[in-house]
């Protein structure tokens, strides 16, 4: 994670879950993550939209030119990368596993910001399969951002993060093995 907001977010997670899988969506306080809640959403996983908006942050609306509450959250990505996002958030609520993915946003002009997503599993009535604490937050600020809304948002690499263990599982195709490397004796001719 490289954000300050996702660092502060996953921090406040992890204290709330206390080595459960996911605190409770009840246990959240937004006072005490004041400071960062413009960066801030929380998803509901079911229903029409499969991972819709329930609560979205100033910034994020403002970046994206629009409130998105009540809204399909993969539809502020590009069309071709929503199977790839529905397999990151399927892969971070059905194993509530944190994951983080570097995101584009890109304008109708094709002005590109660059952001953080990070997905946290949040329980809700004691499932953990119901909603997901979020945080989208921007790298910078530059000046045309809240005047020039972004179009699509387009997913780069992707990771989950290991909450018991420092290090990091790779989002797809899980933890790789150690490549079978010999050595050769040569020398030159």
């Amino acid at each position: 994670m490289k954000h300050p907001s996702s660092r502060a977010l996953y921090a406040y997670w992890d204290t709330l879950r206390a080595g459960r899988a996911a605190p409770e969506r009840s246990e959240l306080d937004p006072g005490a993550i004041r400071a960062i809640l413009g960066d801030v959403m929380i998803l509901e996983v079911g229903g029409p939209h499969r991972y819709a908006v329930r609560l979205a942050g100033t910034r994020i609306c403002s970046l994206m030119g629009r409130e998105l509450k009540e809204r399909a959250f993969v539809e502020t990505f590009a069309p071709g990368d929503r199977p790839e996002l529905y397999a990151l958030l399927d892969s971070t609520v059905g194993s509530a596993t944190p994951s983080v993915a570097s995101v584009i946003g890109e304008t109708e002009d094709r002005r590109l910001l660059g952001l953080e997503l990070l997905l946290l599993p949040l329980r809700h009535h004691g499932r953990v399969e119901a909603r997901a604490l979020c945080s989208l937050a921007a790298y910078t600020r530059p000046y045309w951002a809240t005047l020039v809304p972004l179009a699509h948002l387009r997913l780069g690499s992707a990771r989950f993060e290991n909450p018991d263990d420092d290090a990091d599982i790779p989002a797809f195709g899980g933890p790789r093995p150690a490549p079978n490397l010999r050595v050769l004796q040569g020398g030159r001719i």
